[in-house]
Formats: structure tokens, sequence, C-alpha cells
């Protein structure tokens, strides 16, 4: 004697099937999308201490000054050394400024890395704005190269409206380089820039 199941029954089990494969499809969807919106909402927010991204200076610059600190580091399997040529630098909010880090390669090959930044205190990472940034791409250098990579900054005017930064002093900004395992383009291809004799 054969089973039948009832009609609403059936579309029950689709309905129930169906819910389990869109939750399947968002929840991967959302695994491919977190580090993107992550480090979206990261970039908005400066939380953590990451910096901004701006085109140009802003047009108001303060007589209130901070002192902004370069740190360097290089993370294991680097032989680079990376140290900033001025280590400290007071400047006034609004006010545009570049600092240069000078890196010396000592592999027996060419190498390649990429620097991961961010500011301390964090809460100030929203008020550090990039301009133009050697870490926003790869750095190749051959065996031995000296090089000066840049840096072009200011800080944001609207730091001076943050009651909870009224007393800030000192903005760090930490650089550290790691190496790339798989490089945008060939080693033998990289583009040169100016090198430091």
């Amino acid at each position: 004697m054969m089973s039948t199941t009832p009609p609403d029954l059936a579309s029950r089990h689709r309905r129930v099937a169906f819910a389990c494969v869109a939750f399947f499809m968002t929840m991967f969807g959302a695994a491919f999308a977190a580090v993107p919106l992550y480090d979206w909402f990261c970039r908005v927010t400066g939380l953590g201490g990451t910096t901004q991204v701006a085109i140009r200076a802003p047009d108001t610059v303060l007589d209130r000054e901070v002192t902004v600190r370069f740190d360097a580091n290089v993370a294991p399997g680097l032989s680079w050394r990376f140290e900033p040529v001025e280590p400290v630098m007071r400047v006034r909010l609004g006010e545009p400024r570049v600092a240069i880090y000078r890196v010396t390669s000592f592999a027996a090959r060419e190498t390649v890395g990429t620097a991961s930044y961010n500011v301390t205190p964090l809460q100030t990472g929203v008020f550090f704005h990039k301009i133009q940034c050697f870490c926003f791409t790869e750095q190749f250098l051959r065996p031995g190269e000296t090089q000066d990579f840049a840096v072009s900054f200011f800080v944001d005017p609207d730091l001076d409206k943050d009651r909870g930064l009224a007393s800030l002093d000192t903005i760090t900004l930490s650089y550290t380089f790691f190496p790339t395992r798989n490089p945008s383009r060939p080693l033998a291809e990289a583009p040169r820039t100016s090198t430091v004799e």
C-alpha cells in the first residue's frame, strides 16, 4: 500500500528547503564580504587607528599644533632597514606635510614588501588623512638598494572640535613592512623610482 504526502506538507518541505538554501547563500556571501566591509568600516570610522585617504589638503589651517611621531618596523622575513628621516614633526591642524622614510635592502635578491599602518591614539585615525603614501602600493627593492619613501598627510582641523581630544598633543604614525608573498607583477618588471646614493 503506497503512502501519499499531503499537498500542504510537501509545500512546507519546499519552503524549509528554500529557507535553508537562502540562509546558506547569505552566510556564504557574508563570509566573502566581511573583510572588505570591515576594511571600509575602519577607514570611514578610523576604528583601530585606521587613517583616512584624502584627495587634497583642507583650505583651513589652524594655529593649534600637534606633534607627529613616525614609527617604522619590519616584520620577520624581510631583510630591510626602515626608518624615518625625521622621527618627530610639529604640525598645525590642516597643514599639508610630507614625511620621508628611508629603506635599505640587505637581501641577496630583489624583494617586495607591503606596509600596514595605523595611528595612536586610536581615536585619532578618523582625523589623520593621507594624500599620497608608499603604503598604498607594493614596494620593490633590489639587493643593497636604498630608497626614500614619502607620505603626504595632514591632521584634520575638525580634531580641534572633538572635546575628548582637547588635550591631545601627540599622534604616532606607525608602519610595519611585511614581505609580499605573491607580488602583483614579476620582480624583474618592477617599476623603478629614484635611488638615494
